[in-house]
């Protein structure tokens, strides 16, 4: 398997390059020159596996230039009971209103990231130390990806780790997830500015080819493809868990800011899995929302971004969109440059006569969720279930509960642990305790190591620079 950009100009790359390299040269996204089809048979033969096994049985399609037993061990290391808490790995179980919820939260950092960037670590020291390079990861949060990247990465020789993430605009307990790491190689930069800005660093980063070969700079954002890919695993997983049988169909409803974890299950979608729609659930800050609507995508700048209690969803450009465009646009990447030249000039494009097709072939739709709306459902599913969960989550299952169409199985995708949200629970429930991991106890009281920055490329490169050249 050879992977190939969206934007067209850079040579097919086999999977451990494309693991490194995050952005495309050209700066597009990778994506697989196919994607693998599954048939009946094979999802009969997968059903009663173990999740490591179907990790190595998903993946291997995707990851041809690692021998199967070295990926089967770096699967074996990264998926266990202790890491993930259930020997399921991602349990599915069912509200009282029939909407199944998917556990993707139980890993170190109590966020779904934890899923892909757990594999992510592992594969990264295992790729540098057979290539004997070194690796200076480069990424942005809007409040998960960061602290899941830095557990699945801290004390991994050859990488070191850094992150942006908006100044002040994360809950306490994700900061203190971050900015307490002690860890030589991780390295926290708060800028002042939006999630949005610090992804716009990122890219512009990325593409000073110059600076970015100098100082050997991957990402661990969802641009990564290797993220994505470790993502398919459990949409398939999740569909196994909710059926009996694999003549049944399942939706899945997606709470998203940046398009990576939908995405995945676009791809899984592809492949054959039988998912029947996907739903987009957005915060406030509606740009995906608004394309499933209307096929406009008008991405806005860091002012016309609200804060709001779903803080990871605050992103209104969604990086990773240009993988289904890619595809919406029969993978043209003449479409795609010219497309993303209008986002680039603060444009946008309207994509209105191929909404027949997004909705069709691809089974997309979409719904939105405010502060209110997840108010109401955290308190309701408290009532009604006696479980917490967080504002993400919620913000999944009501839109999920208001497209659900009769006789539809949706299995929502869980975002993070109640217990990273603790101001918006108590907002919602009232004082009740709010469980959290023992481990956790006493967090936010830990010494914090973070560096506040102004919003510009420069400010993050002399950090970086700094921290290299000594």
């Amino acid at each position: 398997m050879k992977y190939i950009s969206t934007r067209g100009e850079t040579a097919h790359k086999p999977f451990s390059e494309v693991l490194l390299m995050g952005l495309a040269p050209d700066g597009g996204l990778m994506l697989p020159e196919h994607y693998p089809q599954v048939s009946r048979e094979t999802l009969d033969k997968w059903r009663g596996l173990s999740y490591a096994e179907l990790a190595f049985e998903v993946m291997s399609l995707f990851v041809t230039d690692i021998p199967a037993d070295d990926l089967r061990d770096i699967l074996n290391r990264t998926y266990t009971e202790a890491a993930f808490g259930s020997k399921e790995i991602t349990p599915v179980r069912t509200l009282s209103d029939g909407i199944k919820i998917q556990a993707l939260s139980n890993g170190p950092t109590l966020a779904f990231k934890d899923m892909a960037m757990q594999f992510l670590g592992n594969a990264f020291e295992y790729v540098l130390n057979k290539k004997g390079r070194e690796l200076n990861i480069l990424g942005a949060t809007s409040g998960d990806t960061g602290s899941a990247a830095e557990y699945a990465l801290r004390g991994k020789k050859g990488v070191n780790v850094f992150m942006l993430s908006p100044d002040g605009k994360m809950s306490a307990f994700q900061r203190a997830q971050m900015y307490s790491l002690q860890d030589e190689n991780i390295h926290n930069i708060a800028v002042k500015g939006m999630f949005d800005d610090c992804q716009d660093i990122v890219k512009a980063v990325q593409n000073d080819a110059a600076f970015k070969e100098k100082y050997h700079i991957g990402t661990v954002n969802s641009i990564n493809w290797g993220r994505i890919v470790a993502q398919v695993v459990y949409y398939f997983a999740g569909y196994f868990k909710a059926t009996q049988s694999n003549d049944e169909q399942v939706s899945f409803c997606v709470p998203s800011g940046n398009f990576g974890n939908v995405c995945a299950g676009h791809i899984a979608k592809q492949m054959g899995l039988p998912i029947r729609r996907l739903i987009v659930a957005t915060n406030e800050n509606d740009v995906l929302d608004e394309f499933f609507k209307t096929g406009a995508y008008r991405p806005r700048n860091s002012e016309h971004t609200y804060v709001t209690s779903s803080p990871s969803m605050d992103i209104s450009k969604a990086s990773n969109f240009e993988r289904f465009v890619f595809d919406l646009m029969d993978r043209d990447p003449q479409e795609i440059n010219t497309l993303w030249a209008e986002v680039a000039a603060g444009k946008g494009f309207d994509l209105q006569f191929a909404l027949e097709k997004v909705g069709g072939k691809y089974g997309f739709t979409s719904g939105k969720s405010t502060h209110a709306d997840r108010l109401a459902t955290i308190k309701q599913v408290y009532e009604q279930d006696k479980e917490l969960i967080d504002p993400h989550t919620a913000d999944g299952v009501k839109v999920a509960r208001e497209v659900r169409e009769e006789g539809e199985t949706v299995v929502c995708l869980e975002t993070a642990l109640a217990a990273k949200f603790d101001a918006t629970i108590h907002e919602a429930v009232g004082d009740v305790a709010i469980p959290r991991p023992a481990a956790l106890e006493g967090l936010e009281k830990l010494p914090q190591r973070v560096q506040v920055v102004p919003n510009n490329a420069a400010a993050v490169k002399e950090i970086i620079r700094e921290t290299l050249d000594q």
